[in-house]
This record gives structure tokens, C-alpha cells and sequence, in this order.
């Protein structure tokens, strides 16, 4: 379970807030909510319900707390009490926080009150408890040592952070320092300075804190154990000197994957008539959801149903019950029906295990056989005696150089896995760590040509070939490899040669855009998102300084490769254009193939058919007529299939209807079909519901070709986003 914690941000709104400082294009209140944004975007994100926060707003036109009695504590106000919070308290929040029109306000009151929301939530239970507030240090401050210090041993006795940012504060480790800075000011950013030294917490400027915005954070997770049981080595139900070791296995490395999107429908009210799309199910229990327009979205639950031929039903189909049908698998295209009592035979019955059965010497493991992210296989942690005896193991590896290999079962009558077990000793633990590897079964030897000779046929060896590199290009291209080296093109803190793109300084551009852009729509949701970190893109490409330096190389290597410009790929294949013909002057297609103004497109060859017709064509009547055969093969294919078995070849013929009429410069053949098929899907004139196909259809992007993709075409991208969009179509039943 993730640790429980509970922030209070204290957001500084005060008239002085809404200057621009230092030459910033925004104000100090839109650069200091930059900072709050991110935390709070960052928390919602989680979607962890022991992950809390409150929002306080100092030196606001109004105040709002449970010491508002007190004159100190006026100008306060608690926008959010402390609790989870979700995207329309986010929409909410961002409504009440602006900038006020006085600058009223004690800053050390408004850590009162954030102290006091914290104590009144997490009682005495286990809390990671922290204060953030940012400020530009203008207002008053009400700096009396004794109220100071009562604050600071609260602060020490409850275990609380205290993080004080402000907006051009001095900061000299940053490098950063305000010129001709308001003496009033100063004084207060001194007296931060000492509570937040007092308090054992963090001071800084604003600017840093913006900065480091742009470095990912690291998602750090509580392992659960995947197996927690004996470590055997031997059978200790035969062999009174098999050795059992209690152990627990951790995950060491998971993959991260990028944030997933949810789909939602727009819910309806049940009284105005109206229904929700086909195959759509809105549960009451479900929680709404407001989109950018504030109508209520709903959770899309998915209905299914199975149905059969039936000459005698309506429509040739009808509906049949789940318990009704019989389990099949797909072998090839045809579908392979296998009962219970069989199923049962192929299971095999297996007992929770690990169990050590041979080992390996280093060298006679190839890194390419692991298959898995590793874990980690440490002893039970209050057992000594399955230390002491772990630690043997471990030792004994490392010092023989050799792995383990062990048969894994992590719970009953799951599948046995093969696991390498690598011994791992570090200053302040030893552990084994492991990987999973393949059954022989699984491994499967492929021979390719070598790269430096070339072998024929008759088993004769070849040195020199035009597909072999000669000396000159081997040594062009290795003294090109050597000035573009990264390896000590870097530097470190001393400015000595060091690696250029170390492993700690690389993030995933995928996971950590997406999660910067959704951060950033779900407070902004009609301004553009801004451009991805630079730390994202700053490996994108090779230091431009590099490639310079190795510019001269590179030319030598071009003229030793003797590489040569590629033409530019012509964009249409032109009608009636001149081909070249034989020396003989006879047609040699023409003799082999007969007449091929008569063939046509089959069914069973339709593809190959089609490009026969329009390599033969001469005409655009030519072209029309291919493709309105292609069309009415693909509809019969759509008409006549049992569920979606036809589907992916009808996806296929309209792929290479569509790349082939926008090679010919005739998108309007395409097109034209395109909308043929969506009328009559819509009107159920292809074998009843086929929606499911008009899903599929959108989801290979196969729509109208667009003037975007040639300028021959006569829809434009609003035509084509017309053509592939229908609210009918937002969910489709499974079939």
C-alpha cells in the first residue's frame, strides 16, 4: 500500500502579485502558479485516494477560516479543504484563485492555518504531512519570535515539511539575485530563510523551482512480494540433506507505460426521448463526468452478443445465449472445438515451488536468452538462519563465477517458469537477482549469411564483392565512427571528459509528454499545450558541435561509399504513359495473357486481379470499372461474412483500393465508394448491424483521401472528418 500523505499549498494572491518582474512576459501570480499547477496536476494524476491536499489563499480580498475572529488571521482563505481531489474541484479551484485587490495578509497566520488543517485531517495516524507556500515576500509579516518559535516545534513534533518558494527571491547556490530589491522585502525573505532553516525544511527561489519542473519525477512504488516461500536445492521430501531456504521475491524493475485514455458518453437525459448510442450501457452507480462544454459524460460499459445462422430466423441470424456455446480456438481459419473434460488433460497440475535445478558458469550465458524485467530474491527478513544460509548461496555463486537456474511455480497450478538466479552482493546487502529464460522448446536457431565474406552456392568464399565493404570504406567508416564517439564528449562537475547521454539523464519522451500534456489540459483546456521539456528533446538529435567536427569525415566517407542522390519518387502513376517496348516489337504479355481488356477481378485472387486491370488501363472508364469491381467483391465479402471473420480481408481491399486510386491521381473513385459503403452500412443493407465494420473501417484510418494527401482531390478535411465521424458510431456492440 502506498504511504499515506496530505499537502497544504499556500498560494500568495496578493495586489503585488499581479506585477511583472525581471522581464517576464506573465505575472508574478502566473508564474508562481505555474509551480502550484504542476504539484497539484501531479497529485490528481495518481489517483491515489491517500494522496490529499488543501489549497490555502493569503492576502485574498475576503477571508474564509475558523480563526477569522482573530485580526492576524484575516485575508486568509481555505479554497480547498484537505481531501482528494478530482478534475471538477481542479475546474473549481481554478475559478477561486485570482488576484486580489489588497495586500493584507500575515504569511506566518496562513502557516497557522495549514498547520491546523493538517492536525484537524490526519489526527494522530501516520501521515506524510508538508506545508508548501509561495509567495513574493511583499506583504506584512507578523514575525514575533515567540509565535515564530511555538511554530517551529510544532512543526518538528508533528513531523511536517515546511517548503517556502518565492518569486525573485535571492538564492546564491542558484546563482540567482534581485537588483535594487525593496528593503521590506528582504527582511521577510530573511525571516523565511530562518524558519524554514529552523524548521529543517527547504528555502529557494521560485525560478529554480519552475526550472526543475521540466526534470520527469520518478514513480516510485511499495513492492509487493510475488512469491514469498522456500528456496529449495534438493528434494526435501526424499533427502534429509536438501537444503530449504525461506525467501520472498520483489520486482527490481517494471515497465512503465504511458497513461491510457478512457472512453466516455455524453449522458442523456432518459425523459427528453432520447436513447444512448447502440450497444452503450450508463450504469446509475457511475460518477459524471463534465467535458469541456460541461455536459455530463458517463464510463462506456460494452454489451455483447453471440449469434448463429439460422435460415429459418429473421434476417438469417439469431441471438443464442453464452452458456449455449461451445469453446473453440483458432487454428489457421478454421476454428478447432475442444470440450471441458479435454481442456482439463492439457492443464498441468503444479504446486507452489522454487526450486533450484543446475547451474551455469558466466560465460556460458548469453544476456540475449533473458526474457523478463528482473526481481530480487532476498531471505525472510526475521529469520537469521534463512540469512545466514542465503548469503552462503550467494557467496558460493560469486566466487565460482556461476548462475543458478531455478523452476519457478508462484502459485499453485500456475505455469512453471525457468528463472536465472544471479548472485548480487553491494556494501549494505546481498541478494540474488533474477530473470526468466526460455525452455528449450522455446528457442528457435536461424542461420544468416556472414557480413564479411560472401559463401556460393558451391561453397566457394568470396572476399571481395560490391556487397562487401573494400579497405578503403572500412576505414572511412571507422575513423568517421571514432570522431562521432559520445562516450567523453561529455563533461562532468570538474569539467573532465565524461559520457554524454548517461542512462540516469534519459526519460522516456512518450511517457513523460503525455503526462505533461494532460497535466496542462486538464487546467488549461483551451490554451495550446506547450512545447515538450527541454530534457525530453535535448538527445533527439546528435550536439551539433559533434556533427561539425566530424562534417570532413563524413564527406570522405560519402565519396569512399560513392553514395549517390535518389531522384524524388514520382506521386502518380500517369495513364497512357509511354512504356518501353521490346527490341523484338512483340507484346510478350500480350501473347501469354490474351485479351486482358476482358478479364476481370475475381473473388478469390481480387487484389492481384485489380493491379493486372489498372496496369492494363487506358482510360478513366478503365480505372472506374476496376474499381467498381474491387467495391462490390468487398461489399459481398462485408455481406456474407459470419461475424467478423471477413473482416480483415475487406480491410485490405479497401487499403489497396485507396493507395492505388491515390497513386493514379484518382482519389474520386476511392472516395465515392468510401461513402457508398457508409450509406449503406447505415442503412443495414449489408447483412444487417454491420456497424462493428464501420469501426474498423475508422479505426485503420481509412477514410476519404483529402487534399492534404493529394491536390487531385476534391474533399477537404472537413469533408473527411464528416465522412468518418457518426455519433452512432462512438461505441459499437461486439458481435
Amino acid at each position: 500500500m502506498a504511504e499515506k500523505e496530505s499537502t497544504v499549498y499556500i498560494v500568495d494572491v496578493g495586489a503585488s502579485m499581479g506585477s511583472t518582474q525581471t522581464g517576464r512576459d506573465v505575472s508574478d501570480l502566473d508564474f508562481a502558479m505555474t509551480y502550484i499547477w504542476d504539484k497539484i496536476t501531479s497529485t490528481v494524476a495518481l489517483d491515489r485516494k491517500t494522496a490529499t491536499l488543501g489549497v490555502v489563499g493569503l492576502r485574498t480580498d475576503d477571508t474564509e477560516n475558523e480563526l477569522s475572529h482573530e485580526e492576524s488571521f484575516e485575508h486568509i482563505s481555505v479554497l480547498h479543504e484537505i481531501s482528494n481531489i478530482l478534475l471538477p474541484d481542479l475546474k473549481e479551484l481554478h475559478s477561486k484563485i485570482v488576484l486580489s485587490s489588497t495586500d493584507r495578509g500575515d504569511a506566518i497566520s496562513a502557516i497557522v492555518i495549514a498547520i491546523q488543517m493538517i492536525i484537524k485531517y490526519c489526527k494522530k495516524l501516520k501521515y506524510k504531512r508538508k506545508i508548501v507556500l509561495v509567495t513574493d515576500g511583499r506583504g506584512p509579516l507578523d514575525a514575533d519570535p515567540d509565535s515564530v518559535q511555538e511554530i517551529t516545534n510544532k512543526i518538528k513534533q508533528d513531523n511536517m515539511e515546511l517548503v517556502i518558494v518565492g518569486v525573485d527571491f535571492d538564492d546564491a547556490e542558484f546563482g540567482f539575485k534581485e537588483e535594487d530589491k525593496d528593503p521590506q522585502k528582504a527582511k521577510n525573505e530573511q525571516i523565511f530563510a530562518e524558519l524554514a532553516e529552523s524548521c529543517g525544511g527547504i528555502f529557494g527561489t521560485l525560478q529554480q523551482a519552475v526550472e526543475e519542473l521540466g526534470m520527469p519525477r520518478l514513480k516510485t512504488t511499495r513492492p509487493v512480494h510475488s512469491y514469498k516461500d522456500q528456496l529449495t536445492l534438493g528434494d526435501p521430501d526424499e533427502y534429509d540433506s536438501a537444503a530449504c531456504i525461506d525467501v520472498e521475491r520483489y520486482p527490481r524493475t517494471m515497465v512503465r507505460r504511458p497513461m491510457a485514455a478512457s472512453r466516455f458518453v455524453q449522458k442523456q437525459d432518459p425523459t427528453d426521448g432520447s436513447t444512448p448510442s447502440t450497444g452503450t450501457v450508463v450504469h446509475d452507480g457511475d460518477i459524471p463526468m463534465p467535458d469541456a462544454d460541461g455536459n455530463e459524460l458517463s464510463g462506456v460499459k460494452s454489451s455483447r452478443t453471440y449469434q448463429v445462422l439460422d435460415e429459418e430466423a429473421p434476417g438469417g441470424k439469431r441471438d443464442v445465449d453464452r452458456d449455449d456455446l461451445a469453446k473453440g480456438y483458432e487454428y489457421g481459419r478454421t476454428a478447432v472445438h475442444i470440450n471441458e473434460s479435454d481442456e482439463n488433460v492439457t492443464k498441468l497440475e503444479t504446486q507452489k515451488k522454487l526450486e533450484i535445478i543446475g547451474f551455469i558458469p558466466w560465460a556460458n550465458y548469453d544476456r540475449f536468452m533473458s526474457m523478463t524485467v528482473s526481481s530480487v530474491l532476498i531471505a525472510q527478513r526475521t529469520n537469521s538462519i534463512a540469512i545466514m544460509a542465503l548469503s552462503s548461496l550467494i557467496h558460493a555463486l560469486f566466487e565460482l563465477e556461476s548462475y543458478a537456474i531455478a523452476r519457478l511455480v508462484a502459485k499453485d497450478d500456475n505455469p512453471p517458469l525457468i528463472i536465472l538466479l544471479a548472485p548480487s552482493i553491494e556494501v549494505d546487502y546481498e541478494c540474488l537477482l533474477d530473470v526468466q529464460i526460455p525452455f528449450a522448446e522455446d528457442v528457435r536457431s536461424y542461420k544468416f549469411p556472414p557480413l564479411d565474406r560472401v559463401v556460393t552456392i558451391s561453397g566457394k568464399v568470396i572476399k571481395e564483392h560490391r556487397n562487401l565493404p573494400d579497405d578503403a570504406l572500412s576505414s572511412a567508416m571507422s575513423k568517421y565512427v571514432d570522431k562521432m564517439d559520445l562516450s567523453t564528449f561529455g563533461r562532468d562537475d570538474d569539467g573532465n571528459p565524461s559520457e554524454y547521454m548517461p542512462m540516469t539523464d534519459t526519460f522516456s519522451p512518450v511517457l513523460h509528454r503525455i503526462d505533461q500534456a494532460v497535466r496542462w489540459r486538464a487546467v488549461h483546456p483551451t490554451e495550446p499545450v506547450p512545447p515538450p521539456h527541454e530534457i525530453l528533446v535535448r538527445y533527439s538529435n546528435p550536439p551539433e558541435e559533434l556533427v561539425n567536427r566530424s562534417k570532413k569525415r563524413l564527406e570522405k566517407l560519402m565519396v569512399a561509399a560513392d553514395v549517390k542522390k535518389v531522384p524524388p519518387k514520382v506521386q502518380g502513376r500517369r495513364r497512357n504513359r509511354n512504356e518501353v517496348k521490346p527490341l523484338s516489337g512483340l507484346n510478350v504479355e500480350a501473347l501469354l495473357g490474351g485479351d486482358q481488356k476482358k478479364a476481370r477481378v475475381s473473388a478469390q485472387n481480387a487484389i492481384p486481379d485489380f493491379k493486372r486491370l489498372l496496369d492494363s488501363a487506358e482510360s478513366i472508364d478503365a480505372l472506374r470499372d476496376a474499381a467498381q469491381q474491387l467495391g462490390k467483391i468487398i461489399e459481398g465479402r462485408i455481406k456474407d461474412s459470419f461475424g467478423n471473420i471477413a473482416y480483415a480481408r475487406a480491410l485490405d481491399e479497401i487499403r489497396t483500393l485507396r493507395e492505388e486510386m491515390t497513386e493514379m491521381e484518382e482519389p474520386a473513385l476511392f472516395n465515392d465508394f468510401a461513402r457508398q459503403l457508409k450509406r449503406k452500412l447505415l442503412a443495414e443493407e449489408l447483412g444487417g448491424n454491420r456497424k462493428d465494420f464501420w469501426w474498423e473501417f475508422r479505426k485503420s484510418k481509412l477514410g476519404l483521401v483529402d487534399k492534404k494527401a493529394t491536390e487531385t482531390s476534391d474533399a477537404t478535411e472537413e469533408d473527411a472528418k464528416s465522412v468518418g465521424y457518426e455519433p452512432s458510431f462512438v461505441m459499437l456492440n461486439n458481435h
